[in-house]
């Protein structure tokens, strides 16, 4: 758990900014299913913690997959008792079950347990506990296991088939700001893109993706024929010689919205991506996303930027 977890709280309106969610269905939320039960200020203001804007998230989830309102608290209830050691065990055997028919190259069978897996857990519970996981341990047995690298690329074509076309479907909750996404120079990995564009949309974001290598001049054109509200940029591979040599300096400047830097570049680079003018975000893409919220809400007066419109904070 990290340490925001454990102190940072927020208003409802930054809630609502977050999630895209209005801040009266919140309170309508909270008052006849309980979904949420935020604790409260001595004066009565709501105060959310980051446990809670992921429920929200896994509520919204749930309804986007056609669950009925009414039938949520018990899903989430039955979610909730997967956790801890018996989750694990879950997760372990639905993974063990994957890289069998990776093995195989079987995407029928592969397509079967997806769907078995999303009936029970939100797309977001999927994506961050079983298949970002074994993409990784694929990646990791390049080099001890013949056909790995074959088994790496059938799953990266997999989830860039799944998680493309959910991010595909009409969002009911994006109604914020405008984000023009692209994978950096030479970046041909566009999972980590697809998954942190998945978590921005959640967040009520509009994403406008462009997928892998795109060079930054030609970025610095969409972003202005877009007009977008930010550029984020997913690198995780190679020595990132973009920033080295001006070109992420030339987007910088070329922007007057801010540029953002995701994906493990932004951990190895940090420095010299500070120095270009450009914000390092890390590999967390729910953790990039929240200070995307937070920068540009102070850019622009709050988070009234993402749509929470309401004046009442309670």
């Amino acid at each position: 758990m990290s340490r925001t977890d454990v102190v940072e709280q927020f208003p409802i309106r930054t809630v609502a900014a977050l999630t895209g969610v209005k801040v009266i269905t919140l309170r309508a939320w909270e008052r006849r299913y309980g979904f949420i039960q935020p604790r409260r200020t001595n004066k009565g203001h709501r105060l959310y913690t980051h446990a809670d804007v992921e429920q929200i998230r896994r509520v919204l989830a749930l309804l986007d997959r056609g669950v009925q309102i009414s039938r949520i608290a018990a899903v989430l209830e039955s979610e909730s008792t997967g956790h801890g050691a018996s989750a694990g065990r879950q997760w372990d055997t639905y993974s063990s079950r994957m890289a069998a028919a990776i093995a195989c190259f079987d995407e029928e069978q592969l397509d079967a347990i997806y769907d078995e897996v999303l009936s029970i857990h939100s797309v977001e519970q999927v994506t961050a506990d079983l298949l970002l996981p074994t993409l990784a341990e694929l990646g990791n047995r390049w080099s001890r296991h013949s056909g790995g690298i074959a088994e790496e690329h059938f799953l990266a074509a997999y989830l860039r088939s799944k998680l493309g076309a959910r991010l595909q479907r009409p969002s009911r909750y994006a109604r914020g700001p405008r984000l023009l996404a692209a994978c950096a120079p030479l970046e041909h990995h566009e999972i980590g893109l697809l998954v942190f564009a998945l978590e921005a949309r959640a967040a009520g974001f509009r994403i406008i993706s462009l997928g892998a290598d795109n060079p930054l001049n030609e970025l610095a054109v969409a972003h202005r024929q877009a007009q977008s509200d930010a550029v984020v940029i997913s690198s995780s591979t190679g020595p990132a010689s973009w920033i080295y040599d001006g070109e992420l300096t030339s987007l910088v400047r070329a922007s007057p919205e801010p540029v953002f830097i995701g994906g493990a570049t932004a951990v190895a680079r940090r420095k010299a991506i500070v120095q270009a003018g450009a914000i390092p975000l890390g590999v967390d893409a729910r953790e990039g996303v929240t200070l995307i919220v937070n920068t540009l809400g102070k850019r622009r007066g709050g988070t009234r930027a993402l749509g929470a419109k309401s004046s009442v904070t309670r």
